[in-house]
Formats: C-alpha cells, sequence, structure tokens
C-alpha cells in the first residue's frame, strides 16, 4: 500500500451573457409553480437534472459550458428563454394588490413566522404538512402581491431521506447540505460584509447569519448559527430539523422567535402584522415585549400592544402535540428576560401556563400573546377550542376566541401542467385570476368526456413511469431478481393504464391509520383479486426515526405487499417527497385517507388530489368534514370519540371496504362504448368543480386578510398611537377587571313566567353586584333559543340589558323588555361579563357570571 493525498477542485462554467439571466430565475422559487422553468433546465442536461435533484442553482454549477453555449445557437431554446423571462417579469412588475382581495394599507407589512418551509425538493428544510402549508402560503401571498416577508431557519441537515429494505425497514439518511447549492443568498451590509444577529442563550451569545431566498415577490429570511463565530455546540443549534434534545428545540425556538425579530430589526423591517404559524415561534412575543419595555412601556401595556397586532395559528390536534418546556429551563432560559421588563418568574410562567402542568406551554404564550387564533379547518377549529378551554376556563369552547380558517393548497404548484394546457384551451387563459370563481370553474363540465378522460389516464401513465423507476431501483438495492421485478411490475403498465389505482401517501403517523384498509385481508382480498375488475394499491410516506410505531405501520404493509396474492396490486414506495407527491396526487384514480376523528387537523393532500380529477375517499374529518357535499366524493362517517379503538377500526375498515366494493369499483369499470366510464368522469368532473375554486390558497389569503391581517393591523394602530396611550387604558383596565371580578355576582328580580301568549311582553330584571365596577364595563345579556335535545349556544339570539339605575341594596339594576320572535317551549340563559370597545373579541378575558 501507498498513501496518497486527494485534492478536489470544483470548476463552474462561466455563464454566457446571452444566457445571464438564468442564475435570476435558479435563485427565485418562482420556478417551484413554473413548471416550464424547470423544463428549461432539464433540456439543457436531462441526466445531470435528474442527478442534482432538480435543482436549478446546482445544475447551473455543474453543467458543462459547452452545454450552455450550445443554448445560445439553438433558437429553440431561445425561443423558450425568452418566453420565460418574458412571464417571469410580468408576474414580478404587477401592481399591488386589488381591492377585491380585502386590500391593505399602504405602509402594512405582514411577518409570517414558521418552523420549516416547503417550497420544492431543492430547499430542503421542511418535513410535512405544516412546511408545505407555510410554503403554499407563502406562494399565495406573493400571488396576491401582499406586503409579505417570513421568517424561518436554514437547516444544514435537513428532514432525512428514506430508503426501505426487503423486510419493510425504514432507513433514514441525512444529506449535509451545501448552502451554495441552495437557492438563498446571504444578506450582505454595505460594505459587502455579510450581516448577522446576537441571540443570549444562557452563559453565551450565540450569533447567526441572514440568508434570503426569494418565492415570487416575498422574501423568506433564514437564520443560520453553522458560522465560525459559535462554538460547535451553538453552531449545531440549525443542522437538524426535529432533531436533538429538549434544550436543542427550545434553543432553536428561541432563535426563530426572539432571533427573527431582531433580523427584522437589522433588515429595517417594521411588521405591522405578526403571524406565528405553529407555537414554535411563540418567543418572538417575548422579544417584542422586551422592545418596547426598553422605551419605557410597562409590561402589561407592552403585552396588549403586542397581542393586538398578532395573529396565531395551531396546526395540532391533540393537547400533547404543544410543545412545552420544564420550569426549571424556562427560568434557566428567561431569568434574565424577567428582570429586564421587571416582572416575577410566576408572571413570566403565566404567560405559559396551562391548568393541570407546571410547565411552560408555547401555545398557551401564544395565545396569551395575541388576541386572533385559528385552527385550519372547521372541525379543527371545534378541537382547538375544546384543547384550550382551561385558557378561557368561564366560556363554553363554541364561544371562546378561537375560530377558523380551512386551509388551502397553491394551485399553480400541484395542479398537472396537462389540466393547466386543458383550461387555457376550454376555460380561457384567465382562470389563472378567477381561482375563487365557483360559477367559473363550473365550466370544466364543458370539456368533452374524451379528453378529460384523456388527460386522467395521462397523468396515471407519468405516474406509473415514476413508479417503474423507484420500484427498479429499489429492488435493485435490496437484491432482488429481474423475475422478481417484472410480478412488482405486473400492474403498473404506462402503456395501458386502466386498472383502478387507489393512493394513499402521507406521514405515517399512527392516528392516520395507513393500515386500516387491511384490517380484514379476506374481504380485501376479495376486492382487490377481481380478475376483471382489479384493484392496484399504492402506499407512500415516511415515519418520526423515534417512531417506533409509525415505522412498525411501514413493516405491516411491507409484510402484506409480499403475500404472494398481494404481489405487484399492493406497492410501497420508498422515499417520500414533493416530487412523488406531485406525481402520486395527479396521477391515481382515488385518495384514501382514514384517520382516527378528529386527530387530522385539515389534510391538503386530499385538496392537491382533488384538483386534479382525482376522487376523494375519506372519514370525514378535517377538511373534508366540510369539502364533502354527497356528490364529490365519498365519505366514511366516524365513529363517536369514545368509541373503543379496535371497534372504531373494524366499523370503519368495514365501511371503506362497503364503500369500495359497491361503489368505487361498479362505477370506475362502468366503460362506456367510447372506452371511458362516463359515470366516473361526471364525478371526477363535479369533484374538481366543486374543490378547486374552494380550496386553493388564494381564498385562505383572502380570509386571512380579511378576517385577520388587516383588523390585527389597525388594531396595532390604535394601541400604538399617542406614545401607546390605548395600550395602557386596556392593560389597566383588565387589571382593575382582574382584580375586582370575584366579587361580581347577578341575581333576578323579576318573577319567571312559565306560559306567555304570542305577541306579550316579558319584562327581565337583575340586579349586579358590580364591587366597583361600573355599568359600562360589562354587559348583562339575555340568550334565548327554541327548545331542542341539544342546542348548541351559537344557535341562541343575544338580547341585551339596559343599565336602569342603582338599587336600595347598592347593586346595579339591568331591565330588558322581549317578545319572543317564535312560538313553543324555548329555553334562555342571563349572563354577565366584562367588555370594552377596545377588545378584539368580547369574552377574550374569559371572565363570566351566569345566573
Amino acid at each position: 500500500m501507498f498513501s496518497r493525498t486527494p485534492y478536489t477542485i470544483t470548476v463552474n462554467p462561466k455563464i454566457p451573457p446571452r444566457l445571464k439571466r438564468l442564475e435570476e430565475l435558479a435563485n427565485n422559487l418562482w420556478y417551484s409553480w413554473d413548471r416550464a422553468t424547470r423544463t428549461l433546465f432539464s433540456r439543457l442536461d436531462p441526466h445531470l437534472w435528474e442527478a442534482v435533484g432538480h435543482n436549478p442553482k446546482a445544475f447551473l454549477k455543474r453543467v458543462d459550458e459547452s452545454v450552455l453555449l450550445k443554448a445560445t445557437e439553438d433558437r429553440i431554446f431561445l425561443a423558450n428563454y425568452n418566453s420565460i423571462l418574458s412571464t417571469y417579469d410580468s408576474y414580478h412588475e404587477k401592481s399591488g394588490m386589488q381591492d377585491d382581495n380585502g386590500g391593505l394599507h399602504a405602509h402594512d407589512q405582514v411577518a409570517y413566522f414558521c418552523f420549516e418551509f416547503g417550497f420544492h425538493e431543492s430547499l430542503p428544510i421542511y418535513s410535512g404538512g405544516l412546511g408545505i402549508l407555510a410554503g403554499d402560503h407563502c406562494k399565495a401571498a406573493s400571488d396576491l402581491h401582499l406586503p409579505f416577508v417570513a421568517i424561518g431557519l436554514l437547516y444544514r441537515q435537513g428532514y432525512f431521506f428514506q430508503t426501505i429494505d426487503s423486510q419493510g425497514n425504514q432507513q433514514v439518511t441525512y444529506t449535509i447540505s451545501d448552502f451554495d447549492d441552495l437557492p438563498v443568498t446571504p444578506v450582505l451590509r454595505q460594505d459587502g460584509s455579510g450581516l448577522q444577529i446576537e441571540v443570549a442563550l444562557p452563559h453565551r451569545t450565540v450569533t447567526a447569519k441572514i440568508w434570503q431566498a426569494r418565492i415570487g415577490h416575498v422574501s423568506l429570511y433564514l437564520l443560520d448559527t453553522d458560522i465560525p463565530e459559535n462554538s460547535a455546540q451553538d453552531r449545531y443549534i440549525t443542522h437538524n430539523l426535529y432533531g436533538g434534545d429538549e434544550s436543542m428545540r427550545i434553543e432553536q425556538e428561541i432563535l426563530l422567535g426572539m432571533g427573527g425579530v431582531r433580523a427584522l430589526q437589522a433588515l429595517g423591517i417594521t411588521p405591522t402584522v405578526w403571524h406565528i404559524n405553529e407555537g414554535h415561534a411563540a418567543f418572538m412575543i417575548l422579544e417584542r415585549i422586551y422592545n418596547l419595555a426598553q422605551h419605557g412601556l410597562d409590561f402589561a401595556s407592552a403585552l396588549e400592544s403586542v397581542a393586538a397586532n398578532t395573529v396565531f395559528t395551531t396546526h395540532t390536534a391533540v393537547p400533547a402535540g404543544h410543545d412545552h418546556f420544564s420550569p426549571e429551563m424556562a427560568h434557566a432560559y428567561f431569568d434574565n428576560f424577567c428582570r429586564s421588563v421587571r416582572i416575577t418568574r410566576d408572571e413570566f410562567m403565566a404567560l405559559g401556563h396551562v391548568p393541570g402542568s407546571p410547565d411552560f406551554n408555547m401555545t398557551a404564550l401564544a395565545i396569551h400573546g395575541s388576541r386572533t387564533h385559528n385552527g385550519v379547518s372547521r372541525i379543527h377549529g371545534s378541537v382547538s377550542a375544546k384543547i384550550c378551554r382551561d385558557l378561557w376556563p368561564r366560556i363554553e369552547p363554541e364561544e371562546n376566541p378561537i375560530t377558523y380558517i380551512t386551509n388551502g393548497v397553491h394551485v399553480p404548484t400541484f395542479l398537472a401542467q396537462e389540466w393547466a394546457d386543458l383550461f387555457d384551451r376550454y376555460l380561457g387563459h384567465e382562470w389563472r385570476n378567477k381561482m375563487c370563481d365557483r360559477a367559473y370553474w363550473s365550466r370544466i363540465d364543458t370539456i368533452p368526456d374524451h379528453l378529460f378522460w384523456s388527460v386522467r389516464q395521462s397523468l396515471k401513465s407519468q405516474l406509473f413511469y415514476g413508479i417503474r423507476s423507484r420500484i427498479a431501483e429499489q429492488n435493485s438495492r435490496n437484491r432482488g431478481s429481474e423475475a422478481h421485478l417484472d410480478r412488482l411490475l405486473k400492474f403498473v403498465d404506462p402503456i395501458n393504464p386502466n386498472i383502478l389505482t387507489l393512493g394513499f401517501a402521507r406521514r405515517f403517523a399512527t392516528y392516520k391509520r395507513a393500515t386500516l384498509l387491511f384490517d380484514n385481508l379476506d374481504w380485501l382480498r376479495k376486492i382487490v383479486l377481481d380478475q376483471d375488475r382489479p384493484v392496484l394499491l399504492i402506499f407512500s410516506g415516511k415515519a418520526h426515526p423515534a417512531d417506533v410505531p409509525g415505522q412498525d405501520l411501514i413493516r405491516r404493509i411491507s409484510q402484506i405487499a409480499r403475500f404472494p396474492e398481494f404481489e405487484g396490486r399492493l406497492l410501497l414506495i420508498e422515499g417520500y417527497d414533493l416530487r412523488l407527491a406531485r406525481r402520486l396526487v395527479a396521477g391515481v384514480d382515488v385518495w384514501l385517507n382514514n384517520p382516527v376523528y378528529p386527530l387530522e387537523a385539515s389534510g391538503t393532500s386530499g385538496m392537491k388530489a382533488g384538483i386534479n380529477g382525482a376522487i376523494n375517499l375519506s372519514v370525514l374529518d378535517g377538511w373534508w368534514g366540510e369539502g364533502y357535499d354527497g356528490k364529490n366524493g365519498w365519505a366514511i362517517k366516524p365513529g363517536p370519540e369514545d368509541m373503543e379503538g379496535a371497534l372504531r377500526d373494524q366499523e370503519e375498515s368495514r365501511a371503506l371496504y362497503e364503500i369500495l366494493q359497491d361503489q368505487v369499483i361498479p362505477l370506475y369499470y362502468s366503460y362506456g362504448k367510447l372506452g371511458y366510464p362516463p359515470g366516473w368522469v361526471k364525478m371526477s368532473k363535479y369533484s374538481m368543480m366543486s374543490l378547486l375554486p374552494c380550496y386553493n390558497a388564494t381564498r385562505m389569503i383572502d380570509e386571512y386578510v380579511a378576517k385577520f391581517y388587516r383588523p390585527a393591523s389597525d388594531k396595532g394602530m390604535l394601541y400604538a398611537a399617542d406614545d401607546f396611550a390605548e395600550s395602557r387604558n386596556i392593560a389597566a383596565w383588565k387589571a382593575r377587571i382582574g382584580h375586582a371580578w370575584s366579587g361580581v355576582s347577578l341575581r333576578r328580580l323579576d318573577v319567571p313566567l312559565d306560559r306567555i301568549y304570542y305577541d306579550e311582553m316579558l319584562n327581565f330584571k337583575v340586579a349586579a353586584m358590580l364591587n366597583n365596577l361600573a355599568p359600562g364595563d360589562v354587559v348583562v345579556e339575555l340568550l334565548i333559543c327554541r327548545q331542542y335535545k341539544t342546542t348548541r349556544l351559537c344557535n341562541f339570539k343575544h338580547f341585551k340589558f339596559e343599565f336602569a339605575g342603582i338599587h336600595d341594596t347598592g347593586e346595579h339594576l339591568f331591565e330588558l323588555q322581549l317578545k319572543p320572535e317564535l312560538c313553543g317551549k324555548q329555553e334562555y340563559f342571563i349572563r354577565i361579563y366584562p367588555c370594552h370597545a377596545l377588545l378584539t373579541h368580547p369574552l377574550e378575558m374569559g371572565l363570566m357570571v351566569w345566573l
């Protein structure tokens, strides 16, 4: 043996002046939803394009210069290049957001904080649904020209790459990113040095470098601690997404929240609306309070000012999913903060307090530090209100301040290009500006059935080509034979894709029940093994490396897929990523989703499938609880929440089998004389027409602007005016109310009547002990509704009592005259609660007394 020293050198091509703007295209994630741009790079060198994982920036650093020089003489390439630049420039030169999108003030700036962002596989700083949703939020904000910036972390080692061995074991591989290859650039000072911020951690200060990613019009700023100024320990803070111990997690969240605020200050950006997307970023509240305290504002007033223009969105459907830290850890990291804003440890811990736990809860902090809070579907809004009910202990969950805005998906990203071309032909090019117009999208029905079916089959064929490639690679690595590969791919025929194909692809968490379809294998065999009406089942997804039960689900599916009768009919595809997801949602015929109700917060994969003509078959949970209308897919009605798990699975799997056997399969295989199933095409069309205009990200952003962003901006300006006069006023008022409320009581003075005749007047009279509060500090009201077995408070009509003087006892009198509007037995209640014109939600204090 002899020793030798390896040396490496990287040779980058010189981009010809004629193609210089390729670098601009490669550094703007606009390409993530513009297929023509990605195709432009791919055509230069398809093999290299695959090798670099569809990353334009990495591609330009590795492509042979001769290829680029040849392209400068290729008229077809140059025509495509110029066309793409024209589209790119038109997109970026459009005027600001139009009035019909809700509108924001000229000075407004929304700052959106999230732990992960998923735009494209070329920027691997996401793990799943939360990141993809955040990416779509940014893309839609760009489309609408919102004044919008986003804040996140730049992970050196993003989420893992997955392989599955021959026994179904998930193998995890992490890739270290070279930031020079990612579509990000360092933010520079005027002198050319990198812009950095500092964040204090126990016994040390950590420095973070600021990077910028462009997403159309939107800038995403990412913080990175892997720089020489930091110790080895601190360089590791941004190394791993969802990795490390509790100390690593709290330091990541401090960096995101507090460091994110400092980054915006360093950039000279002054947000008027702050959006916390999941509780990871809630420490931003503390940094903003600290900033105000440094200018002389007391803690309570600073909290009110900060909360007034802060929006909090929760995506978690179980209490255990909310981050929380021990009191000891909270004290270690935030004692200095307490001293700087002049509050006690107990006052600090109250910001993150949830009854029944001593820990500091990030969701509690986010709620205490914001005034608008929402879940991400109608069902999830109700679930979140129940989970957080203890933060407003005297308010019924249905009345507390948590509301909902249902998620949506970015249509240009997930709609297959074949559909875009067909829409251009039959709907007109203006469909891109008609995203939320339901009447407009009804024109899908005018597309000839045979063309609609042809697109569906073409997309399935493309999916099959991709699956064959992945299965072949998987089989080779696991040392499978060619004969075995042929058996696996027997039904995945791109030339003849006429087999009914069901898809299930998502994170393998136990509550998502990936194995529900296999609850009764004998019944499933009868469904799948029919020679005349075959069914292909495609499964894909990752389990977190620490989630052993989730990995067991993968093993179970792999085991069943190896049964001789299911071989080739059940495929488990490894390496689930955004690229495979786009293929799956566009190519399968039926999209399966069967979570345990009500644990699915939203579930946007079904939306992506629906806008591509796939038909949903799902448990009525998350978005499908409101998306399903009885005609646009199939629904599994969930069992009661208190039903024993095994029995619930049995009942819901039976419903799944019955729907497949009696409805899905017969409809798909009812081919007409023209060679396609007209009933299936009709349902597929209707599914697209009903879902696309309602579950797109444009609608979602419009709702955020109208319901949250604009009101939060207005409230923030009001609270900050005149040296924060209204912040001080509302803080003082809340303190006065909180001190007095335990002494507030209500008693009735009139005699309740059992029966009256229609059009007769009822005279209600109550006496309130206000404990030194004024009548204007409270609302006394009557709630009335016709009596049913179960009646929600939201169905009651509200009538306000008027102040009528002082009783001899010193109590305040309130009176109401009312003529009931309906006949029959009616139920009513009388209550009192504090109220002030400056409150964002009338019940935000969570205080109430019922008679």
